[in-house]
C-alpha cells in the first residue's frame, strides 16, 4: 500500500499568497467565496484552475481564517494609501476600480 502524502494548495511569494503553482491569488478565491459563489461557479470564472484547486484554497483559508482576513485588510489599506498616479492619467480606469472596490466592500458587509 503507498503512503498518501498531503497536498500545498496555497504558496506565499513575492508578499502575496497564491494557489500554488499559478498566476491566481487566494485573495480571488476567497473573495468569491465570500460572496457566496460555490467551489463549481469560482473554477467558472477561473478556468486556469481545478476543482481540487479551489477546494484545497478555500480548505486553507478556512483553516487560516484569522491570519488570511488580516492579511485583506491590510492589502486593502496599503493600496487605499499609495498615491493614486492612475487618477490622473487613466480617470476612466480609475473610476472602475474605485466602483469595484466599493461593490465588494458592500457584498462583504
Amino acid at each position: 500500500m503507498s503512503v498518501v502524502t498531503a497536498k500545498s494548495y496555497v504558496e506565499y511569494r513575492q508578499d502575496a499568497y497564491w494557489v500554488a503553482g499559478t498566476r491566481i491569488s487566494l485573495d480571488s478565491i476567497v473573495y468569491a467565496f465570500r460572496k457566496g459563489l460555490s467551489p463549481e461557479s469560482i473554477v467558472n470564472s477561473f478556468p486556469l484552475l481545478t476543482l481540487e484547486q479551489v477546494y484545497g484554497a478555500i480548505a486553507f483559508y478556512l483553516a487560516n481564517r484569522a491570519e488570511i482576513d488580516a492579511y485583506l485588510v491590510a492589502e486593502e489599506a496599503a493600496f487605499d494609501a499609495m498615491p493614486q498616479p492612475l487618477q490622473t492619467a487613466d480617470p476612466a480606469l480609475y473610476n472602475k476600480l474605485k466602483t469595484a472596490k466599493a461593490t465588494r466592500q458592500q457584498v462583504d458587509s
